[in-house]
């Protein structure tokens, strides 16, 4: 059994889930009328995605109907989502 600053790898991993499970995000939702390279530009500008992650939330976003696309707090993550509704996306701040 492996020990990292006094706790069990288990411990460990159970203090990380707990970390991620708090907070909110921000989901942004598919339609019909914003363009790929419109949703990845705004990632790129809005949420500070890498090129490639953007392109990738967008495919999620495209296939799945939704994707979390930025973790925070509230008071951070609702002018990004704003700035996003403002461009036409379709995204709202929700707790996790």
């Amino acid at each position: 059994m492996s020990f990292v600053l006094g706790h069990t790898q288990e411990e460990e991993e159970v203090l990380l889930q707990e970390e991620l499970e708090g907070g909110y995000v921000i989901v942004l939702y598919n339609d019909e009328v914003n363009t790929f390279d419109h949703v990845i530009d705004c990632l790129v500008k809005y949420c500070k995605h890498s090129l490639e992650q953007a392109e990738q939330c967008s495919l999620i976003v495209h296939y799945k109907g939704k994707c979390p696309v930025k973790q925070g707090s509230p008071d951070e993550l609702q002018p990004v989502c704003d700035a996003m509704c403002r461009k036409g996306l379709n995204a709202l701040v929700e707790e996790l």
